[in-house]
């Protein structure tokens, strides 16, 4: 118990005198934990899900802005709001719009009803979509076939009216709009695969992105341009740089 009591006291001793600092390797340090009292404060960022509401903020807001500020086009989905360096080489982070997209999902299978509907709600109409819907709502169970050997077209049987069939070539490549970016900028297009295989006599669909996703670069560009467009008559505009 002494023993311990007299290191509490050392303790004591130790932490009400002043803190030693040392150089190490050309490393400065402190024998304590400092906490910085003149630090600038950050303010938290403000999240929305449009572009429009990042504009709004940037026009009627301009006098939360510093002397220079960044527009960050981070990806298809997000665009964030920076100022410029402080004196701390820190950046205040004001505005983040995150866009809420369809999640529809390419590569993997859809039996037909779901397909369909998944079409209809996530794609503008396009004469490609209008074609994959004719085949993907007539198509006869049963009857997909292998029309060749370089794994992409494909035959199948679709119906025509009341009694009658025909056999179809399965359209590929497809030109294709989904929705994958900000609702108010233009949607990119993109080439896909279109496939059809039979699943216990029902047909199933899928469609695969065929373009390594050059199709991102294009919704950033258009992400930018609709930026400055909506931006550069305003005042504020001079203060701001916007990089995708």
């Amino acid at each position: 118990m002494l023993r311990e009591a007299m290191q509490y006291i050392a303790g004591l001793k130790e932490e009400s005198m002043d803190p030693k600092v040392v150089e190490i390797n050309g490393k400065t340090y402190c024998n304590k934990n400092l906490t910085r009292y003149d630090e600038e404060p950050m303010a938290s960022a403000i999240e929305a899900t449009t572009l429009t509401a990042m504009i709004d903020y940037i026009k009627n807001c301009k006098d939360e802005l510093r002397e220079s500020m960044v527009i960050h086009v981070v990806n298809p989905t997000t665009v964030k709001l920076y100022s410029g360096l402080t004196k701390e080489r820190d950046r205040e982070h004001l505005f983040k719009s995150n866009a809420i997209v369809p999640k529809f999902s390419f590569d993997n299978w859809y039996d037909q009803e779901r397909f369909i509907i998944e079409l209809q709600a996530d794609f503008e109409v396009t004469a490609d979509l209008e074609a994959i819907l004719k085949v993907a709502g007539n198509v006869e169970a049963k009857t997909t076939a292998n029309y060749g050997d370089d794994g992409v077209s494909q035959k199948t049987t679709i119906k025509q009216g009341i009694a009658s069939k025909a056999d179809v070539l399965v359209p590929n490549p497809v030109s294709l709009v989904p929705y994958r970016t900000f609702l108010e900028v233009k949607q990119p297009a993109s080439e896909f695969v279109f496939r059809i295989k039979d699943h216990g006599g029902e047909p199933l669909f899928k469609i695969v992105e065929a373009e390594g996703g050059l199709w991102r670069n294009e919704a950033m560009h258009n992400i930018k341009q609709y930026l400055i467009e909506n931006l550069q008559d305003n005042p504020v505009y001079e203060r701001i740089t916007i990089i995708a």
